[in-house]
Formats: structure tokens, sequence, C-alpha cells
């Protein structure tokens, strides 16, 4: 009995060890834009697949793409679309895989005004090249007639570290203000003429929560969790639209969206649309180091499309068009 009693031990001590042993990690970093979103997933697809465990690092498309080209993570993930440069310099070929659509919308903190206010892009773009400095400006009162705007100096928050809603923020200034093209550019780290930075959507928003008077920009999910104040902004067909998914996910109607995905959808034309609004990619590498772990992905990526876009609007992001999700599944077919 002794010995019988010592060998279910064993037994059961080597099946726990083999279960163990059998359980795969894959690692990413990234984009902090589509953090509670990709942490769901995450979560979702493990509780369905015990064996598989995804940790993802929310660290900022700037280090997601980088990491992705150095090949120290197994995907990286990003909200703005990798440069020919960049897609030169991975050690891997990378394919860029949609998952959602986001919007980066203007948030402030004026303890003293209720109302909604509005933003057209030539304010948007001097307040934060810092030639608008108090919250009673002429330009701002003439758009926000209502509102009893208070002579309050506009504190600007911008990122610290690289970004992709940076990133989407500033490719949308400088479609709709040459100064800021031309001073300033685009780009997931740009040189900013006035403001205070934080890390990540979580220290941008936590920031304008705690300053008065401040103005930042935040992925609406992040404005809404924070319950703070953010504005209507003027689009291309000059109407004033407030973020929402129906608002965000119009944006790409009538876009041509090529084969790798990289395409930017802000200053829309269509009059509905959001005027600051992006899809987020993964960056799958199509030649992975670790087969198996190529294929656990592959796996994944499938799962998102068929049931992971079912869970976005839960947390106010736009899922992809139905006809952009069946591409995007034709392309993750097709992966290795």
């Amino acid at each position: 009995m002794a010995m019988r009693g010592l060998t279910w031990t064993l037994t059961i001590a080597a099946l726990l060890v083999g279960s163990a042993a059998a359980q795969t990690t894959l690692n990413g970093a990234g984009a902090t834009f589509p953090y509670p979103i990709y942490s769901k997933w995450f979560s979702e697809y493990h509780k369905q697949h015990p064996d598989v465990e995804i940790n993802y690092q929310s660290i900022g498309s700037g280090g997601g793409i980088r990491q992705v080209i150095a090949g120290t993570v197994d995907f990286g993930a990003s909200d703005v679309g990798m440069t020919d440069e960049q897609m030169k310099q991975a050690k891997s070929p990378i394919q860029l895989i949609p998952t959602v659509m986001g919007a980066v919308v203007p948030a402030y903190n004026i303890p003293d005004v209720k109302e909604n206010l509005k933003f057209t892009p030539d304010v948007l773009a001097n307040i934060f090249l810092g030639k608008i400095t108090t919250w009673n400006d002429p330009s701002i009162q003439k758009i926000n007639p209502d509102v009893k705007l208070p002579n309050q100096t506009i504190n600007v928050v911008h990122r610290s570290d690289g970004s992709g809603t940076t990133g989407v923020f500033t490719d949308y200034l400088s479609k709709v203000s040459p100064e800021w093209k031309s001073t300033v550019g685009s780009g997931t780290s740009v040189k900013w003429p006035v403001g205070i930075g934080g890390k990540g959507n979580e220290a941008v928003a936590g920031t304008i929560r705690v300053v008065d008077g401040a103005i930042g920009y935040v992925e609406l999910i992040y404005a809404l969790q924070n319950k703070i104040p953010y504005g209507a902004v003027k689009n291309a067909a000059g109407v004033f639209v407030k973020a929402d998914l129906q608002n965000t996910s119009v944006a790409s109607n009538g876009v041509k969206i090529p084969n790798d995905y990289r395409v930017s959808i802000t200053n829309s034309p269509n009059k509905d649309a959001y005027p600051i609004s992006t899809f987020t990619w993964l960056l799958i590498p199509t030649k992975p180091a670790d087969a198996n772990k190529g294929k656990m992905i592959k796996d994944f990526l499938s799962w998102m499309i068929d049931d992971g876009e079912k869970m976005v609007e839960s947390l106010n992001y736009a899922p992809l068009p139905p006809e952009l999700q069946g591409r995007v599944k034709n392309t993750i077919q097709k992966l290795q």
C-alpha cells in the first residue's frame, strides 16, 4: 500500500510538472491606447486556452515597435503604422493586423465649466503650439458663445513616451495646421512647444484630472473611465462631432485600405466622422523564431476576429467594419 501510495504521488507530481511545462507564455509590448481591450481579450482567451498565457506590457507604441523590430517580443502593438524604414529594420517581416478602432479626444479640466466645449482644428493646434494660453481667449469664446469661460491659464498635458496616441494626434494636427506641420510635425515622439509630459494614456488622464485648467489628448476610454470632460471637434465637413463608437467607426468609410493595412484615417471627409479616429494594430512577425509560438499567435488572432470583436463596444472601442473583418481573417489564415 505504501508503495502504491508513493507511485500515485509521483504520478500526480509528474502530471503537474508536465502541465506546468506545457503552458506557453507569449510576450507582447506596445500601445497603451488599446490596453483595456487587449487585457480583456488576453484574459478571456487564457480562460478558454489555459495552456497559453499572454503577457502584455503597456509601454507605448514607440516601445512596441522597437521591441518587435529587435525580436525581443513575440508580437508588438502600435496605434500608428510602421514606416517603410522600420519594416526594413525588423529581423522578421512584420504583418500589421488591425484590431479595433478608437478615438483620441481633447480632454480638459475647467472646474467652473459644466458645458461641453467645442474645438476647431486651428484652436486645437494653437493651444498645443502655445499661442492660445488662457481659456477665455476670444478664439475659444467665439466657438463657445454660450459658455462663461474663465480667465484661467491653459495647462497643456502631453505624452512623454514614444506614443501611438501622440502619432495619431500629431498626424491630425499636421493635416489641419500648416504651421504645426512645418514647426512640430507628426510622429510617436515630437518636440512639444509647451506643456508637461506624462507616461502613457493613464498618466496623461491622471494629470488632467488633478491640474486645474489642464487640456490633453487621450484615448476615449481613458476620458470615460476617469470621468474627464472632452470636447467636440469640427470635422473636415464643418460639423462639430463629439467622439462615440458610431462616428469613430465611419471614419474609415470610403478610405482605400492597402493589403498591409498601413493607413491613416484622421481628418476623414465623411460628414458624420469624428476627425481624430484611428485603427490600432498588432505587429506580427511572419517568420517567428519559435514556430509553435507563431501557431499560437495565429490561433489567438483567429479567435480575436471571431469572438473578441464582439466584446469591444463594452469598452468603448469601435469594432472593425464587417468587410474589413473578412479581409483581416483571410490575412490571418495566410500567416505561418
